[in-house]
């Protein structure tokens, strides 16, 4: 098999490259060839033994989007995009990078298909942005996709022509809205979401973080490694099921931030906590405020989706993953 990942050198790609070179497999597949792309030249996984390319491109540009396909991957995971926060304050890039680069990959799998009937699958990361307020408690599978920030507006639209796209037999495309990924590792992103992490990495480091919003602010999160396991179910999962709606909400935990601080108080103790400074921040509020609360997401579960069950378990997923099993405050 030959996959090909855009994105791969973000926190997600990454994770997602290391499970599939300690396997060797994508599902019943082997895969012998990686082509790897991002703004940054990817590094190529430690151990993988096949051909394999890290490419350093803007994915805006129509020609790197031949240039990708080319090969003709048989799956191709779209990782790449600008975050919530950096598109909302730069309108220009987060459409060239979030709409326009969706569209030339697209066009350029549809330019292949229409020459020789190529059909790949592709996994595009979609987000729970595409929901804006008023929201229900719990969105099931049938609500309205109404978004309130340019980033899930731009993540809806690419939701729209992977089911055309796919509908007319272009590729067989799978749209997955990702929850906001808990604790995500590393320095702090311009995602608005970055927070819901901070709060619980930086003190489990020993470090201080900040809060811009009220312990009220309630959101559903996944972890790192839940995220990696729906791109891979994605990737290989029989979409007959699936029918031709093909974005799905995926599973996650329903959380409060009173809900986040208390798991972490009692994973790593007060110390931790009281590491947790409150300086509200009105812009951060406006986008999180908008955004889903919780879901019903039945159709991503019957079709063997799943994820963490508390933010206990997102929590010590972070230490084992992370932090060698070692909490540092």
């Amino acid at each position: 098999m030959h996959l090909l990942v855009i994105g791969a050198a973000g926190m997600i790609g990454r994770k997602l490259l290391s499970a599939v070179v300690a396997s060797g497999r994508l599902g019943d597949r082997d895969v012998s060839r990686l082509t790897l792309a991002d703004v940054v030249k990817p590094e190529i996984p430690a151990g993988f033994s096949g051909e394999a390319a890290g490419l350093a491109l803007d994915i805006s540009d129509p020609r790197a989007a031949r240039q990708l396909v080319a090969g003709r991957p048989d799956v191709i995971i779209h990782l790449a995009a600008i975050v919530s926060g950096e598109a909302e304050l730069d309108f220009d890039k987060g459409y060239r990078i979030n709409l326009d680069g969706t569209r030339h990959l697209f066009d350029a799998i549809r330019h292949l298909s229409e020459m020789d009937g190529y059909c790949p699958r592709v996994v595009f990361s979609s987000s729970v942005a595409a929901f804006g307020a008023p929201v229900p408690d719990e969105i099931d599978d049938t609500f309205l996709t109404a978004p309130l920030t340019s980033y899930g507006t731009q993540k809806v639209i690419g939701e729209l022509l992977l089911q055309d796209y796919t509908r007319r037999g272009f590729f067989d495309g799978m749209a997955i809205r990702l929850p906001t990924i808990c604790i995500r590792p590393g320095l702090p992103n311009a995602a608005a979401s970055g927070f819901f992490s901070g709060i619980l990495r930086e003190p489990l480091a020993g470090k201080p973080a900040v809060l811009p919003v009220p312990d009220t602010v309630r959101h559903w999160h996944a972890s790192p490694r839940a995220a990696v396991g729906f791109l891979i179910h994605a990737a290989t999962m029989d979409t007959g099921p699936v029918g031709h709606r093909r974005a799905l909400n995926m599973p996650g935990v329903s959380a409060t931030v009173a809900d986040q601080i208390e798991a972490l108080r009692r994973i790593a103790g007060d110390k931790a906590v009281a590491l947790i400074r409150r300086e509200p921040a009105p812009e951060i509020m406006r986008i999180v405020s908008a955004w889903p609360r919780g879901f019903a997401p039945d159709r991503a579960l019957a079709l063997g989706f799943s994820a963490e069950s508390s933010f206990d378990e997102i929590i010590r997923i972070h230490i084992e993953d992370e932090m060698a099993g070692e909490i540092r405050v």
